[in-house]
């Protein structure tokens, strides 16, 4: 039993030494990491040579969690750069970019009996906390 398994380690690695990669190797220009302290911050920083960055930071937050702020970004195939930013905290995942889509103005004006009906349910809402 021994033996077969240490045959098939061999022989994979012998097959995964032999496998071209899909695409162009790319250098790691620069990579720094700060594994989490007594308090929990901690952060992350890559590059590169392609032009790939990545910043990760964070700490532990006031619940337990993890709360991070961090940046990436990569060059676009027509010359651009496209760039995220983020915050990640009790409040959720906060992204920031140009990437990220944008929901359409609303087509039209909003009927005066809507807005009619919407302010006639906060009143009620409000009688019916005042008789509480």
């Amino acid at each position: 039993m021994h033996l077969a398994v240490v045959v098939l380690v061999l022989v994979g690695a012998a097959l995964a030494d032999e496998t071209p990669l899909d695409g162009p190797r790319v250098a790691i220009v620069h990579s720094e990491q700060h594994h989490p302290d007594e308090t929990g911050a901690h952060s992350f920083d890559f590059a590169a040579e392609n032009g790939i960055k990545v910043h990760i930071s964070g700490s532990q937050g006031e619940d337990g969690g993890a709360n991070s702020i961090g940046s990436w970004s990569y060059p676009l195939a027509h010359g651009g750069v496209a760039e995220l930013k983020f915050v990640a905290d009790e409040n959720g995942f906060q992204p920031e970019s140009d990437l990220l889509p944008v929901a359409p103005a609303f087509p039209h004006p909003i009927p005066q009996f809507v807005l009619d009906q919407i302010a006639f349910a906060e009143e009620e809402k409000k009688r019916k906390a005042e008789e509480e």
